[in-house]
């Protein structure tokens, strides 16, 4: 059965960009164009399996659309939008969502946030192979060239993000919210530390997690 997706945009021309490459990723797609047409929809399907709210929306916006829907539903949502301020992020992941990327933004890197979600949501295997790394998504087993690693909660968290968003730069703020929440106190210096002793554990698969100066991370296995 296809999994469906709930885009909710008021521009018409954004919402059928959308459809159109989740159609062909073979998603099942549910349109609204304003905030309570998207939460009386998923209140009306809660089978639903993913939910795409833009921000700037009338009736509801999508922060608001974004609190309803966490009130009954732990169903993954990616806001995308236009505002690019850090403090909408922020209040993006204060209101439940699991993903946020910045209009105006590549089709190709929007899918794969969606499929990374939805992989990391409801993928059918905990198994996954990342170069020289095995690991077990469901008993937070890491092996690197056959050697078992033992990592933290946190530390095992950090890797999953970094690897479900391979390829991907991403800033320390994200980071942050994502692994530690956006209600934590500490430093973006957390990050670092994380991520360097993360790297020392994961022995020469260590050298798949890059530094990009000046702004964040990414996870890259060179074939």
């Amino acid at each position: 059965m296809k999994k469906k997706i709930l885009i909710a945009d008021d521009e018409s021309k954004m919402r059928i960009l959308i459809s159109d490459f989740l159609t062909n990723e073979g998603y099942s797609v549910l349109e609204a164009s304003n905030g309570q047409e998207a939460v009386d929809k998923f209140t009306e399907d809660p089978s639903i399996h993913l939910v795409i709210l833009d921000i700037m929306m009338p009736l509801l916006n999508g922060w608001e659309a974004c609190s309803q829907i966490r009130k009954i539903s732990k169903v993954p949502i990616l806001m995308v939008t236009a505002k690019n301020s850090e403090n909408d992020e922020i209040q993006g992941f204060k209101k439940g969502t699991d993903e946020y990327i910045k209009k105006p933004f590549n089709p190709i890197v929007l899918m794969a946030r969606i499929n990374a979600l939805m992989k990391r949501t409801y993928g059918e295997s905990n198994m996954m192979q990342k170069g020289n790394l095995l690991i077990d998504s469901e008993l937070h087993h890491v092996t690197s060239n056959g050697t078992a690693i033992e990592l933290s909660q946190t530390e095992f968290k950090l890797l999953l993000y970094m690897i479900d968003n391979e390829n991907f730069v991403l800033s320390r703020e994200q980071l942050l919210n994502y692994v530690w929440g956006y209600d934590y106190d500490g430093t973006e210096r957390t990050v670092d530390t994380h991520m360097n002793r993360l790297r020392i554990k994961l022995l020469s698969s260590g050298d798949y997690l890059k530094t990009i100066r000046g702004f964040g991370y990414k996870f890259e296995v060179k074939t």
